[in-house]
């Protein structure tokens, strides 16, 4: 598939297809797609002679794109809930407001939630911001929701393996309709509709291939549109690391974004000053990393839950030292409720190094075959609950050997694989 980048004066663009001897069967006719005003489906599938407005070649952002009209098309008037993961990113936030502005031209009325909180001082930012719509369910959110109400959920960015609200989704037996994601794919989904891509750099790439291909017509005359389009820029951006990672469907999103973002808007939300508590957790990774063949690992010890996002942004700075290529920061994260996790974060950029194969082997999965974590390129996470040993802190004593177990444990996991010589313990 060819793209022609000349613009009409009517803004519009004409998509192509080469034809080869496996496309015989195509319609090579070229396709105008019209982005001047935006246009609701038609019930019978949208476009002319009801015809989906893409071109229907072997494009695989067409094809999914065709696809996830048909399914919006057969949950017309429904309530549906998007999922996020627990701490949602750029990526997530900004493909979910994307998603709900989408599927309001279907009357589909969806909430976007997630279990965690933001911590982050950009994603604290970008939310406040742009007005972007996502809502915190704790636990006792949680429990005042009639869940009954609700005909289907949606997974984005995430797979819903890093989403405690998934139980309680389950059990209410609330079916998963879609699942638009670009990590490495975690099981078999029971969905109507997947778009799973590893290969695209980041979600945001994917829902703004869902816009070029006629989902919605972004107006740049439409506030909303506006703030929707910087975030989406700000998603692409962030795990692109600022696009020196982006391939060339992710500059090309971003050349399409560069229309309706709002610059001045974009660099409010980089230019969030980190709290002094994230710089503590910073200076305390420098203080107890070890660095061994270019490796840099370090355990910051007890951090609060709204602190989380100072763990990723404290790999982040470790991985910028002379002779590291690769930072690992971890630490034990606790709520109101004393439930605890054990929370890292990878960061590297040694390109033979997959983050998704590292933190697999490094930590394994648990009893049901989930892995602790995962990755991308350039970065993973890992999460491990702590379970019954959750808690009780307030004896100093017990919470420091506590926090000794699981840093010489952690440590000693990631030094197998830094230096698989060096350590006496032979795995199973």
């Amino acid at each position: 598939m060819q793209l022609n980048s000349s613009l009409k004066e009517s803004d519009s663009f004409l998509l192509t297809t080469e034809s080869s001897p496996e496309d015989v069967d195509i319609d090579k006719e070229a396709v105008e797609v019209s982005l001047t005003k935006p246009s609701l489906p038609s019930s019978n599938g949208g476009g002319k002679n009801g015809k989906y407005l893409g071109q229907r070649g072997n494009s695989v952002a067409f094809q999914k794109s065709e696809e996830l009209q048909k399914t919006l098309l057969a949950h017309r008037h429904e309530r549906h809930l998007v999922i996020l993961q627990d701490f949602p990113d750029p990526d997530a936030l900004s493909c979910a407001w994307t998603y709900q502005l989408i599927v309001q031209q279907y009357d589909i009325k969806c909430e976007i939630i997630y279990a965690g909180t933001l911590s982050h001082q950009e994603n604290i930012a970008l939310v406040k911001l742009t007005g972007l719509p996502a809502q915190r369910w704790t636990s006792q959110v949680l429990k005042s929701k009639d869940l009954s109400s609700y005909q289907g959920c949606i997974l984005i960015d995430n797979q819903g393996t890093t989403s405690q609200l998934m139980t309680a989704i389950q059990q209410a037996g609330i079916p998963i309709i879609a699942v638009i994601d670009h990590h490495t794919l975690q099981a078999e989904h029971k969905s109507e509709f997947v778009d799973v891509r590893p290969d695209v750099r980041a979600t945001s790439t994917i829902f703004t291939q869902y816009l070029q291909s006629g989902l919605l017509a972004l107006d740049s005359s439409i506030s909303q549109h506006v703030k929707c389009a910087t975030a989406l820029m700000h998603g692409l951006r962030s795990d692109t690391n600022r696009l020196m990672q982006a391939q060339e469907e992710d500059f090309m999103a971003a050349a399409y974004l560069s229309r309706f973002y709002d610059a001045q808007l974009l660099n409010a939300i980089l230019q969030a000053n980190r709290s002094k508590r994230v710089m503590d957790v910073i200076e305390r990774s420098l203080k107890n990393r070890i660095v061994q063949n270019n490796f840099s690992i370090a355990g910051v010890g007890y951090i609060r839950y709204e602190d989380r996002d100072a763990i990723p942004q404290a790999a982040d700075f470790l991985v910028t030292e002379e002779n590291v290529h690769t930072a690992v920061v971890y630490g034990i994260v606790h709520d109101e409720d004393e439930l605890e996790v054990v929370i890292g974060s990878l960061r590297t950029d040694k390109l033979t190094l997959d983050p998704d194969e590292f933190i697999k082997e490094a930590f394994g999965q648990d009893s049901a075959g989930r892995f602790f974590g995962g990755g991308r390129t350039g970065a993973g996470g890992f999460e491990i609950p702590m379970g019954f040993l959750s808690g009780s802190n307030e004896n100093s004593t017990y919470a420091k050997m506590k926090w000794e177990v699981y840093d010489s444990q952690i440590k000693q996991k990631l030094l197998k694989l830094v230096n698989p010589k060096d350590d006496p313990i032979q795995s199973e």
